[in-house]
């Protein structure tokens, strides 16, 4: 059965489904950048909310400003914007469901004049974005944003035209600046360090270059929220749409396939209203940053710890690498004795639970979340995710051998081949940089640790960060990663 509006009603009664009035459904949200994660969290947060009787005006409107998200743009416009959530866990009442909370999706590329319409359009409150770590122009080793990028060169001599986030959002509020509109509140729902600030740097340096009187606008007038995001969320598959369709009957072309944790923290910092969505689990809070360290620092930190090492052995999904006791002992103790010493206490949160629980969600056979995906993009993830751990515990004089083993791991990753000899290619926009960096064994640790843009200054300057890399780096050629783990462990 393809997955339609006229189809919905003939679902198996085991598929939960919209029990709003998808007609009634009015556009609040913009989202730019419709993924995956955008649509196992936020969206879903959102048809939630509607199916409570509320929240029926802030419907989604998608985004897409690169041309491969035409793909997922007709797979929805074919399925009336409607796609199947699905739960993976071995527990007999995970869900299956479908959302309803995305009602169109416009492309830049199509149509800029239309995209920057509907920004400008008083009905949008929020423009949110899932536009990755890079999407936000700004330079990891000065933290200035990059104002010499093609795209943000192409809108500072065109701003009527743009075709780039921070572009597209500086033309749609000068319009409602000019038209006396109040602006949108602008939400990162992307996972780095202080989303909200981050944007609101972005936004500003791009609107300082071009209209110096606007960005002062902004500053005073716009909501950049922090958000603490957090839903595993593994590629979808041509496995997962059979799947569906073998057990449900339902042909959809983009479902979306997830864990069944979800956690979503978010700033009450909004300036043109918002959905309530604390009636449907989102904790709002004055201050995220406890619970986004703890995020950042024990789950996406123990994700970079475990998928080299676990690539390098030759395994291919996280939960294999968890089925590794070794693993499973080094990653543990790296929680417990390199992370956990440095967060200060989080509201609500027990973080020995928290960290049991982060070992129960990369153990889920069912949802297969590929090493390959975790392993993508590392010399953007290194500066957010591991390094400032690793910096602390320079500061703090604190072992470093654990943490300069994911350092090293990394390292041998690049290479491009692992200890079965399987060639496999880098999934980093830098990746060719990267591996000229690795390429030779004779002053590797110099060449790679000095890269400040991925490694900070501090880890550079590090005499005994370098000894333990080389020496993890040593123990990884000589002993592979099951050897080098018995060696750290003991």
């Amino acid at each position: 059965m393809k997955l339609s509006l006229t189809t919905l009603s003939q679902l198996p009664p085991a598929v939960a489904r919209p029990e709003y009035d998808l007609a009634a459904v009015r556009t609040g949200i913009a989202h730019i950048g419709v993924g995956g994660f955008h649509r196992a969290h936020q969206a879903a947060y959102t048809d939630a909310l509607m199916n409570t009787g509320d929240g029926l005006d802030w419907g989604i409107c998608g985004i897409g400003t690169r041309a491969p998200e035409r793909t997922m743009r007709d797979a929805l416009a074919g399925q009336d914007y409607l796609y199947t959530l699905v739960e993976l866990d071995d527990r007999p009442d995970t869900q299956v469901r479908v959302i309803g909370a995305i009602r169109d999706m416009l492309l830049v590329e199509d149509a800029c004049e239309a995209v920057v319409a509907r920004l400008a359009d008083p009905t949008i409150r929020i423009v949110s974005l899932t536009i990755t770590e890079g999407g936000y122009c700004m330079d990891d080793s000065t933290g200035a944003f990059r104002a010499d990028l093609p795209e943000i060169q192409h809108d500072l001599a065109n701003p009527q035209a743009p075709v780039s986030v921070f572009g597209l959002l500086c033309e749609a509020l000068q319009r409602r600046r000019a038209a006396g509109v109040a602006p949108f509140t602008v939400m990162s729902c992307d996972n780095l360090p202080h989303n909200g600030d981050v944007t609101r740097k972005a936004l500003l340096a791009f609107a300082q270059l071009r209209d110096a009187e606007l960005a002062q606008w902004i500053d005073r007038e716009v909501g950049f929220p922090n958000a603490m995001v957090d839903r595993i969320t593994p590629m979808t598959s041509a496995g997962h749409r059979q799947g569906l369709l073998d057990s449900h009957g339902i042909d959809d072309a983009w479902p979306v396939v997830c864990e069944p944790f979800v956690q979503w923290v978010l700033e009450d910092r909004f300036v043109n209203g918002r959905p309530a969505w604390d009636k449907v689990g989102v904790q709002f809070t004055d201050d995220v940053a406890p619970y986004e360290e703890m995020k950042i620092k024990l789950l996406n930190g123990s994700h970079l710890a475990l998928t080299y090492l676990g690539w390098l052995h030759g395994y291919r999904y996280v939960h294999e690498t968890m089925a590794d006791p070794l693993i499973v002992a080094y990653i543990r103790q790296y929680m417990d004795l390199d992370v956990t010493p440095q967060l200060a206490p989080v509201p609500g949160i027990d973080l020995a639970r928290y960290k049991d629980t982060l070992i129960e969600r990369f153990s889920n056979r069912t949802i297969a979340d590929q090493l390959e995906r975790v392993c993508s993009d590392g010399s953007s993830k290194f500066p957010k995710f591991s390094v400032p751990t690793i910096e602390r515990l320079i500061r703090d004089g604190a072992p470093l051998d654990r943490a300069a083993l994911v350092v090293a791991a990394w390292a041998r990753y690049l290479k491009g081949v692992d200890e079965r000899g399987q060639p496999y290619a880098i999934p980093d926009p830098r990746a060719a940089f990267c591996q000229s960096l690795v390429a030779e064994d004779d002053g590797l640790a110099e060449r790679l640790l000095a890269r400040e843009e991925i490694f900070g200054t501090l880890i550079p300057r590090s005499d005994a960060f370098r000894d333990a890399f080389e020496r993890n780096l040593a123990w990884l050629r000589t002993l592979g990663v099951a050897g080098t783990l018995r060696k750290l462990l003991s």
